[in-house]
């Protein structure tokens, strides 16, 4: 007979594979996009190498921050590792705490996430970081109105915005990946992950050039155990966008049915390389294109914003 897993222990496990997994993932990008620019890259296991060295460092703070500094690094890693317990990661069954919030919800608690990291960056005085602070902040409020119409588009068809049940819609047949509103709704998220990411249209993803930076500014004056924080978090918020992008939108199969122990180890190593398989298109995306400007951010992401309403739009014209 073949032993099988209690919820509970499913529903962590999900949570310990997003943790466990993320830096993997950054790794890969990482790797391939040296590949793609003839170098040999640092190894797949890096990440993980970094996170040990800085946690092995002494954490240094500015003077006159308060306790906000120091705490925001694990509110915001907490935040990203609460919202696997609302997405299907391993299952495609729901979880006890799976009706706990919707995607909807899921994108609350990620951008209160962002929002506790650039409040702490913010406090430190350092104009680097409040630049940073205050570019993810601006264009995190063009961003977010995509992601609302996203969810409202995908309401409409599946007439739910629960990610279990759009999984579930994706799952009973091919047919409802190649509705035009779904595939515009799933470019629109794309869109929007390769922004969250940084990715593209940014300068670059670990880039410190004042012109193009956000992602590394906010994390300037952070250093030990508080950086490694902050660097785990967004590579955990990277898995967690690639999820829902893969397992609620387009590609939702690997998942287990039952709580068997073989299933979900199976489950565990698909999801891993579905993941690594986005991160391989991210990675050639991000070399094969040229970084936007700044100021153009607001048009790259406009566009994503326009293939959401275009996505309401069909469901109303028969296209849905």
């Amino acid at each position: 007979m073949t032993a099988t897993l209690p919820l509970p222990a499913t529903q962590a496990l999900q949570v310990l594979t997003i943790a466990i997994g993320a830096p993997g993932i950054s790794g890969v990008i990482a790797r391939v996009e040296a590949r793609l620019q003839g170098r040999v890259g640092p190894r797949i296991l890096q990440p993980y190498y970094d996170l040990a060295k800085l946690f092995r460092k002494e954490a240094l703070a500015p003077a006159g921050v308060g306790p906000f500094f120091l705490l925001a690094p694990i509110f915001s890693l907490a935040c990203y590792l609460t919202v696997p317990m609302l997405i299907p990661v391993l299952t495609s069954y729901p979880l006890p705490l799976g009706y706990m919030g919707d995607i909807l919800g899921g994108g609350f608690i990620l951008a209160l996430a962002s929002f506790v990291v650039a409040v702490a960056a913010a406090e430190t005085g350092n104009p680097y970081a409040q630049l940073a602070s205050s570019r993810a902040k601006t264009f995190g409020a063009i961003t977010e109105p995509v992601v609302l119409l996203v969810v409202f588009s995908v309401a409409l068809v599946t007439t739910t915005d629960l990610p279990y049940a759009l999984s579930a819609t994706v799952l009973s047949g091919p047919d409802q990946i190649v509705r035009p509103a779904h595939l515009l709704a799933s470019a629109a998220l794309f869109m929007v992950i390769l922004f969250e990411t940084g990715r593209i249209p940014i300068e670059t993803h670990t880039g410190t050039i004042e012109f193009g930076m956000i992602e590394e500014g906010r994390s300037f004056e952070h250093s030990g155990p508080h950086l490694a924080l902050l660097r785990w978090g967004s590579a955990a918020k990277q898995m967690v966008l690639y999820t829902i992008l893969i397992n609620v939108f387009i590609a939702p199969w690997g998942l287990s049915s039952t709580t068997r122990v073989d299933q979900i180890a199976f489950a565990i190593f698909a999801f891993l390389g579905k993941c690594a398989v986005l991160g391989c298109v991210v990675a050639v995306i991000d070399d094969s294109f040229a970084k936007l400007r700044l100021l153009k951010i607001t048009e790259f992401v406009a566009a994503a914003f326009l293939l959401a309403v275009l996505g309401v739009f069909t469901l109303y014209l028969g296209g849905g």
